[in-house]
């Protein structure tokens, strides 16, 4: 299954407490949508959140943000993991 990595950025910067419930709130509604929300960064300084997502498509990772708290990501990308 494709790996995507997305970037939220807020201005104003963001909480890590704010990040961990959004992304509790992504794992409570993936699986409807046959998606991993597996890590996630946040800068809370500069608002910016990136996170790790094992997905069918793009548009699937973007439902669960959507679905899940409204914060949907600014940019998405497909990856490939290294070492």
């Amino acid at each position: 299954m494709p790996l995507y990595m997305d970037v939220h950025s807020l201005d104003g910067g963001v909480s890590a407490k704010d990040v961990a419930e959004a992304h509790q709130k992504d794992v409570e509604e993936q699986t409807r949508h046959g998606v991993d929300y597996q890590r996630y960064w946040v800068d809370t300084k500069a608002g910016k959140i990136f996170c790790l997502v094992e997905a069918p498509d793009a548009d699937a990772a973007v439902t669960v943000h959507r679905e899940a708290h409204g914060l949907v990501a600014d940019e998405i990308y497909e990856v490939e993991e290294g070492s």
